[in-house]
């Protein structure tokens, strides 16, 4: 038969010590590395989200809640929806919910409440077109056609200060134009670009 020794009370103590430190150590690198995640899941479940969006071309703007207590509200997101068609067509597409929601991520990471500036949101396949022939480097399949991009500018904000809140988020693609200054941000896969 055999008997279990118990480590001596200065190992114990060794061990409790040694524990403790790679404990606090752990605990201090997740807390480090997820500070912003927890803070984005904590924006992301608040009772409310809103939008601040003005669209120069046409000087017509959207500013309210969108997302109240877990659900869309469709008033809001048919005024969105208006604000970000295809103003030379005037078609109108449903802007992606997922985009609206990265728009919301990027105005809390740079503590605005907009407004940001729709410069192109949704356009129609003829639209697209258009812009294939007077610029070689648009996607013929843009993601402004599905109603999953939109070309933003925030008003007194550097064009590169919006890029790299766009970039830590990373969601979607994000174009740098700093000559037209804007960014472009869609909900497709990870990617970037600069002009």
């Amino acid at each position: 038969m055999s008997f279990l020794r118990m480590p001596s009370a200065s190992l114990q103590e060794g061990l409790n010590r040694r524990s403790f430190l790679r404990f606090m150590l752990w605990a201090g690198l997740i807390s480090y590395s997820s500070k912003s995640a927890l803070a984005a899941i904590n924006d992301l479940s608040s009772e409310v989200r809103s939008l601040s969006l003005f669209n120069p071309r046409t000087k017509e703007g959207y500013n309210g809640i969108y997302w109240r207590n877990g659900e869309y509200v469709a008033s809001a997101l048919a005024n969105v929806n208006y604000i970000m068609r295809d103003v030379r067509t005037d078609d109108i597409k449903q802007i992606d919910r997922d985009l609206l929601d990265l728009i919301y991520k990027i105005s809390l990471k740079l503590k605005t409440d907009g407004p940001f500036h729709v410069l192109s949101g949704y356009r129609s396949h003829k639209t697209n077109s258009l812009i294939v022939k007077q610029f070689e480097s648009t996607a013929k399949n843009s993601f402004h056609t599905k109603g999953q991009a939109v070309d933003i500018r925030l008003p007194g904000q550097r064009v590169s200060v919006l890029r790299r809140a766009a970039f830590e988020l990373r969601e979607g693609g994000i174009g740098f134009y700093p000559r037209q200054r804007f960014v472009h941000i869609d909900v497709g896969p990870v990617r970037y670009w600069s002009a």
